[in-house]
């Protein structure tokens, strides 16, 4: 502040002189009125007096001091940016010399980026078998579960693109196979290797395998990436453990990733067992079988040839399936069979009361110990045996348990994936193309979908695992198709005795039932001799169901308590529609008893709308 006024001072005399000089002159050309131009002495800077000697010198000495600290300062400025730079050089050289220099990264066009593509395509088809990873780090369709639904949803997805990479991730160590056989045809077997090579003889005479394909089906889970016309692939052994729904990946039980385009969640079941049993100690868990897999009937099969008596506890249809097959088994060894369950008779919660009484009857006649109305209390082991004992006081000691008291669907995914579970039915929630979420599809027991007609509803039947399977798979690939399909079961008490069901069996529903005497074609032996297979499902499932009526020679009627009951039909009624069909030893019918339920008509009299199904033809 003080350099400034110091400043002024010797400027303000020289600014002065100039503003009277210019006020003077103003004055003396406006009085003279004329155009001369007035001509001024040249004005000096000075500190001091006008004209004297030293103005100039201090001009020239405070221009040339401005200068000269300005130039001071742009050559410090300069020095100083060149030392920065050259600092900073330094640094660089030395980042380079310890990481190594990365290639730079650029903005690919459209046809580089496809270029690349092909090229690292085309180093993965001649790279060698083993330099592949054993675990693909992609796949376009991945389907998690080994079961039927998976399978039915691989051939689904091929047939709609035939060059689709497949590949299905399953827990077991076998390829995909059916589960029917497991309680039906293979105790039947006259093959002493039956346990081995998983074949049987169909009630119709036919040997099969109990596998969906060989394995020269089937592409390695390595090739899969390589194969040119795509395959399906099995991963087996490997369970998923987490779905990361958003980065469209899975982690499975080894941690390792697999990216998907779609992924179809096929789960299934795990067998339930009864509280009593997981607290009676690992002497008798190790003494009970609950009966799922390949391995669980390996299992049985041998166990049942090593001890004396064997007790089923359940009385729904795998229950009284493997009673039936284990009880004609105990008619050519001295093996004891005992079936124990809550309800009056078998399939007690399936068929009205007067069927399953007659049921309970036919089995027992297989050799089977059947015990009704029985409710385990406690489970123990003691002396070498296991000592059930019952509600009401009865005893039952015995070497092996068999627990068929249910299914559990397998929903640990649902937290990871964000996935809904239904609480009353159990299951992932899905739409009507069997979609959970994006990208994301659910088939078979796991799968609790919408039935258009009878609301929402979880089956766990072979029948099913097919039918949604296969319909998952065709949306997985654009279809977009919904689940309007009516799934059926059946169930076979040996050769001679069988029947096929549809829509909502529930022996609370009010029922009717229309029979006739059977002949020697109504057995499940007879129907597989036409149909050709022994899965009846996979046959029936494209039939069209047909409205004609054959003239029958008398109408039929409702049973009495007490008849043979050879073949009929048992309509379940809600609201006075029918909701569900049984067929009693009456095949090849069964797309006529869907289009009953899809119609979804009140019928005032089922005795004409049994005549549908031609039950007194001979």
């Amino acid at each position: 502040m003080l350099k400034c006024r110091a400043l002024w001072q010797k400027l303000a005399p020289l600014a002065r002189a100039s503003s009277t000089l210019c006020r003077h002159n103003v004055k003396r050309k406006g009085l003279r009125c004329d155009n001369m131009v007035t001509v001024f002495p040249k004005a000096q800077m000075s500190s001091g007096a006008p004209g004297s000697g030293g103005d100039n010198l201090m001009y020239i000495l405070f221009v040339g001091a401005a200068c000269l600290g300005g130039g001071i300062y742009t050559y410090r400025s300069l020095s100083e940016d060149k030392k920065r730079y050259q600092n900073r050089l330094a640094e660089i050289n030395s980042r380079e010399q310890k990481f190594p220099k990365q290639p730079l990264v650029t903005q690919q066009t459209e046809s580089t980026a496809e270029s690349v593509q092909e090229t690292s395509e085309a180093a993965a088809m001649e790279a060698p078998v083993d330099a592949l990873p054993e675990i693909p780090a992609h796949a376009p369709y991945l389907l998690i579960g080994g079961g039927t639904a998976s399978f039915a949803a691989a051939r689904s997805i091929r047939a709609r693109d035939p060059g689709a990479r497949v590949l299905i991730v399953s827990d077991e160590s076998d390829l995909p196979y059916m589960r029917p056989p497991l309680s039906k045809e293979l105790w039947f077997s006259d093959d002493p290797n039956v346990t081995d090579t998983l074949r049987f003889k169909q009630w119709n005479g036919k040997e099969r395998s109990i596998y969906f394909q060989p394995p020269s089906f089937y592409v390695s889970p390595q090739e899969l990436p390589r194969v040119e016309n795509g395959g399906v692939a099995v991963l087996t052994g490997k369970k998923v453990v987490h779905v990361d729904v958003r980065g469209n990946k899975v982690r499975l039980n080894d941690d390792s990733e697999i990216s998907y385009d779609k992924c179809l969640v096929a789960t299934g079941g795990t067998p339930r067992n009864l509280q009593v049993i997981e607290r009676a100690g690992e002497e008798v868990q190790k003494r009970t079988t609950l009966f799922r897999k390949i391995e669980d009937f390996r299992s049985l099969e041998k166990i049942s040839r090593e001890v004396k008596s064997v007790t089923i506890i359940g009385g729904g249809f795998l229950g009284s399936e493997l009673a039936c097959a284990m009880g004609r088994r105990s008619n050519e060894s001295s093996l004891e069979v005992i079936q124990i369950f809550p309800e009056k008779g078998n399939m007690g919660k399936v068929l009205p009361e007067y069927l399953s009484n007659w049921t309970t009857e036919k089995v027992t006649k297989e050799g089977v110990n059947v015990m009704t109305e029985a409710v385990v209390k406690n489970v123990s082991y003691q002396d070498g045996k296991v000592v059930i004992k019952l509600k009401d006081g009865r005893v039952v000691k015995t070497d092996h348990i068999v627990a068929a008291v249910g299914l559990e669907p397998n929903v640990e995914l649902a937290k990871s994936a964000g996935l809904e579970v239904d609480s009353d039915f159990g299951g992932y929630r899905v739409n009507a193309e069997l979609q959970a979420r994006a990208n994301i599809w659910v088939a078979g027991d796991a799968a609790c979908f919408y039935d258009i007609r009878l609301g929402r509803r979880r089956v766990e039947h072979h029948d099913h695992a097919v039918v949604s399977g296969r319909l998952a798979g065709e949306n997985m690939t654009g279809a977009n198709k919904p689940y309007w399909h009516q799934s059926m079961f059946w169930s076979d008490l040996g050769p001679d005795v069988g029947y096929e069901a549809i829509g909502i069996v529930d022996s609370s529903l009010p029922t009717v039932g229309v029979f006739a005497k059977a002949t020697a074609k109504d057995t499940p032996k007879a129907a597989t001799e036409q149909s050709g297979t022994g899965i009846r499902s996979e046959s029936e499932t494209e039939a069209v169901a047909s409205s004609e009526v054959t003239p029958v020679a008398a109408a039929p009627r409702e049973p009495q308590q007490g008849e043979e009951y050879g073949k009929g039909v048992i309509f379940y009624l809600r609201d006075k529609v029918v909701v569900g069909i049984i067929l009693w030893n009456v095949f090849n019918r069964m797309p006529i008893a869907r289009k009953i339920i899809k119609d979804g008509e009140e019928h005032a009299d089922l005795n004409e709308v049994a005549k549908l199904f031609n039950i007194h033809e001979d």
